[in-house]
């Protein structure tokens, strides 16, 4: 058996750690990464041992690719090939029938509201990438909320295998000994009007304490307006925008914070929340996608309304309370257990790997 994964090359968040933490698990003979673009996908790819193609692209709509991907594919004789995101979706759709691999999308987030806010561009981004998902042979989702949206677009569910993302959980690694004076928080995001951020920095804005720190790890379009939304409230001193960080650099960021957040209005199932577990980190999460799976009670942290200043403010005040009286690290270790045991790395290969098996077969 012999895999292609594509994708753009751009990823900076959970699409790319889902991407770069399957493909590791692989036999690099097995399953191979093309890109569009060089970027980070591919320099950490590579650091990783996973064998890399970069067949790029002179521009977003350079469609000189598509006789070059063709004749890649066919060369190299792949069974399989496995798009993530909606540039690869839709330069695949346009030669999938001119190659003899089966083709497997993996659904990351809502494909209706990918490109919201994005004008004409992003209605017909929008559009393509929706065609595209129809024209599949077969779709990964990473959650099973996203599952009813592709019904209605008329997705057959046979075409559907729900496999919930997945890390590389650490046992051994100590958690670093907590000594902020600052209650400290910490957003993984890419600045984007889905991410609700301004949620966040309302709801700090209104709770009961003054007395902490929220880095802000991400970067994108929203980033002014966040910036002069801070000045706005007086928070200068209190949030940081940390821009893009490497992998090390967020699991340290999130391993010296009290807690993480995300205030999303949706979301599949956010790799940053696993990720946080790994740290046994607890957090506070709006109730979107799957989400709700960590947090099978407030024991494990805190799981609020989506699009709700209020319930997001009373969570912040009792994590608040909670990191004063030095209880939040119990609930990080309830999380890890929960998390380690049912979202490991091994259970997001095995059942990919299984998928891989069944479309050989047919």
């Amino acid at each position: 058996m012999k895999v292609l994964h594509i994708n753009a090359g751009l990823e900076d968040g959970g699409g790319k750690n889902h991407i770069l933490s399957l493909l590791s698990q692989f036999d690099p003979t097995t399953a191979e990464l093309l890109v569009l673009e060089n970027g980070i996908i591919a320099d950490e790819a590579k650091k990783l041992g996973i064998v890399v193609h970069v067949l790029e692209q002179q521009s977003r709509y350079d469609l000189s690719i598509l006789k070059r991907l063709t004749q890649f594919i066919t060369n190299h004789s792949f069974d399989i090939v496995h798009t993530h995101g909606a540039r690869a979706n839709f330069i695949f759709s346009t030669i999938h029938k001119k190659v003899a691999a089966q083709w497997l999308i993996t659904v990351h987030s809502d494909p209706t509201l990918d490109f919201m806010n994005r004008g004409i561009k992003g209605t017909l981004f929008t559009k393509f990438n929706l065609a595209s998902l129809k024209k599949a042979d077969h779709l990964i989702v990473v959650t099973d909320s996203l599952v009813d949206s592709l019904l209605k677009l008329g997705i057959n569910k046979n075409k559907l295998t729900i496999i919930y993302n997945g890390i590389q959980f650490n046992p051994d690694t100590p958690k670093p000994l907590m000594t902020n004076d600052k209650f400290t928080l910490t957003c993984v995001a890419r600045l984007h009007p889905i991410k609700r951020h301004e949620y966040l920095l309302d709801s700090l804005h209104v709770a009961g304490f003054t007395n902490f720190s929220l880095n802000l790890v991400g970067d994108g379009e929203l980033r002014d307006t966040l910036e002069k939304k801070v000045q706005q409230l007086g928070m200068q001193e209190n949030v940081h925008f940390l821009g893009f960080l490497n992998k090390p650099q967020v699991e340290e960021t999130i391993a010296h914070s009290d807690i993480t957040a995300l205030a999303s209005s949706n979301e599949g199932f956010p790799m940053v929340l696993l990720e946080s577990a790994n740290q046994k980190v607890p957090f506070i999460a709006t109730d979107v996608g799957d989400v709700a799976l960590l947090v099978p009670d407030k024991s494990y942290g805190w799981c609020v309304p989506a699009d709700s200043i209020e319930a997001l403010t009373m969570a912040l005040n009792e994590a608040y309370s909670e990191w004063e009286n030095h209880t939040l690290e119990a609930k990080g270790e309830r999380l890890y257990q929960l998390a380690s045991t049912q979202f490991s790395l091994d259970r997001f290969y095995s059942e990919t790997m299984s998928l891989y098996e069944k479309l050989m077969r047919n």
